[in-house]
């Protein structure tokens, strides 16, 4: 049988990683920088360097937008072919645990800040919603009305819980992981729906759109078994990203995240 062309599941995956780790050395390390590093009159005297750093923390928070319309739709797929969605939920609550403490570290500069919660749990709350999208999908004797109704109560359910755990994406988040698995059977139409959401929250997530060229090149194929190299990498790079703003001694500098 004639391989698949194209790029697999973890091609997409060390797409969104290295975006993800770009937009957070833009976040963590430069974005420090530019707040705090230096005093008045030493930016005074830099001008110029300080108006570079700016323009490659926007690059890179532009190229980060990338990762999480990936991660979702990447979320989406594993939904489908896992043989354990319980499972798959409880790594993806473990990592958020795991991942707390690096988070807080690397953004809010304190190992314990409860207003801010990372991406993890937004993934597991947006995978606990497809799982209820999935079950009222299975109701085939239910009328039109129940359904819609069903579909209403379960996403705004996932969308309460995100904006009141304060997740990252936080509502528009969980959002946009139902509305790419109601639109799942066109691929494109998935990843576009997700973008357009991520954009309507904040305009800053335009260049999410940018994830159309890879996806469209995803052949369906799962590729090299990187299971555990995003659980693994999120916290570890965050946390590296954090211990070089410290070297830098940025490390106590807060600031807000989109």
């Amino acid at each position: 049988m004639a391989e698949k062309k194209g790029i697999s599941g973890s091609t997409l995956k060390l797409i969104a990683i290295i975006s993800m780790f770009l937009d957070h050395t833009g976040a963590i390390v430069l974005q420090r920088m530019l707040m705090g590093g230096w005093t008045p009159a030493q930016a005074g005297e830099m001008q110029g360097v300080v108006g570079t750093l700016g323009i490659m923390y926007i690059l890179l928070r532009m190229i980060g937008r990338l990762g999480f319309p990936i991660f979702c739709y990447l979320l989406i797929e594993g939904f489908q072919h896992t043989r354990n969605v319980t499972k798959y939920a409880g790594r993806l609550f473990l990592f958020a645990l795991v991942s707390e403490i690096p988070f807080d570290l690397g953004f809010m500069g304190t190992p314990f800040y409860w207003g801010y919660q990372n991406v993890f749990f937004t993934l597991f709350i947006g995978l606990l919603v497809i799982a209820g999208l999935h079950y009222v999908d299975g109701k085939q004797d239910w009328n039109i009305v129940l359904r819609l109704l069903s579909y209403v109560l379960v996403v705004g359910a996932g969308a309460l819980a995100a904006f009141v755990l304060k997740t990252d994406y936080s509502a528009m988040g969980v959002i946009t992981i139902a509305s790419m698995y109601l639109f799942r059977r066109s691929r494109m139409l998935e990843a576009g729906i997700g973008c357009a959401v991520l954009t309507l929250s904040n305009w800053m997530e335009i260049t999410a759109f940018l994830i159309l060229l890879p996806v469209h090149f995803y052949n369906g194929r799962r590729g090299w078994n990187m299971k555990w190299l995003f659980y693994a990498f999120y916290p570890l790079h965050i946390l590296l990203l954090y211990l070089i703003a410290c070297a830098m001694g940025l490390g106590h500098i807060k600031f807000t995240v989109f």
